[in-house]
């Protein structure tokens, strides 16, 4: 199985400064077709900022998303993978803090980000192909009975 470490291996790793106002964020993450962007703060790990994040504490709050800094509606209480965590550990944090992103953190330094989906779809691809081969197992076993 897969680890987190080879699951992000060759994603590029989008972040934004904290001082970044939401406005520009967002427009990031609609560029990139991502729902959470690592902040950082002098090249440290200080946040995420996801679509939740957006609707909670800007849309729904009334504020100006272009005066509103990210850094004061992130989220900072964070839970993070290591790059030798396995699948199902990254899905136990995720249940965890029920959140659909994780920062990927080795030595105090962010390496990149795993989805939900990223994770499920290393696991549909691993069911599919055991259903493969028990497809195939079933449709060519010998007829022993003759």
């Amino acid at each position: 199985m897969k680890t987190i470490g080879e699951i992000i291996e060759g994603h590029p790793l989008h972040h934004v400064p904290s001082t970044a106002s939401v406005r520009d964020v967002a427009r990031t993450m609609s560029k990139h077709n991502i729902g959470a962007i690592a902040v950082l703060d002098a090249g440290k790990l200080a946040g995420i900022f996801s679509e939740r994040d957006l609707l909670t504490r800007v849309v729904a709050e009334g504020r100006d998303p272009e005066q509103t800094r990210v850094d004061s509606v992130m989220s900072r209480d964070l839970f993070v993978a290591s790059p030798a965590d396995a699948i199902n550990e990254a899905l136990q944090k995720m249940h965890d803090c029920k959140c659909r992103h994780l920062p990927v953190v080795h030595d105090g330094n962010l390496l990149g980000m795993v989805s939900i989906r990223d994770l499920l779809q290393i696991d549909d691809d691993a069911n599919r192909a055991k259903a493969s081969f028990l497809r195939e197992l079933v449709m060519y076993a010998p007829d022993y009975e003759t």
